[in-house]
Formats: structure tokens, C-alpha cells, sequence
């Protein structure tokens, strides 16, 4: 999905799925023109960080915890390192 639809859908502006880009909390794909495409789960990660700012934490701390925290799947968050989840 683009950028708009993101938005549109979470209820947060294009400008701060922008500024979550750049801090390294959402990556979304590229299609041949370049622009952002966005994956159904990306849906879930905005909600996600949104709750966690809304808890006090900073897009550092927040880069920090998205690893550890589960998909929706209930598994382990795609990037997560064996350290960070159950065997």
C-alpha cells in the first residue's frame, strides 16, 4: 500500500511514517518509480509505535523494543535475533 492509504488507515500523518523511516522503525519496499510500498503488516508496526510513544518512549528506546515484541502471528517479530525469542 502507499504512503496515503498507510496514513489514511492508522490515522497518522505521511510525516511521521517519513520520521519513522528515518529512525529505522519502518521499512517499507520500493516499486520501480521509488515509492514507498508498504506491506499489510506495516498497518499493525504504525499502531505499534504509536502506542509505544504514547507510553513515553523515545524512537531510540522504541528501535530497541520492536525486535523483541511479537508479529501478530503471535511468533517472534521477523527480525528478531535467537538471543530474543523462545526456542
Amino acid at each position: 500500500m502507499r504512503i496515503g492509504e498507510l496514513a489514511r488507515r492508522t490515522g497518522v500523518s505521511t510525516r511521521s511514517l517519513r520520521y519513522y523511516e528515518e529512525q529505522g522503525l519502518l521499512v517499507p519496499d520500493r516499486t520501480p518509480g521509488g515509492q514507498r510500498d508498504y506491506p499489510e503488516q506495516a498497518v499493525d508496526r504504525v499502531i505499534r509505535i504509536q502506542e509505544l510513544y504514547a507510553a513515553g518512549l523515545h524512537s531510540k528506546k522504541i528501535a530497541e523494543l520492536l525486535p523483541c515484541m511479537r508479529d501478530a502471528d503471535g511468533g517472534p517479530a521477523e527480525i528478531a535475533t535467537p538471543a530474543w525469542s523462545p526456542t
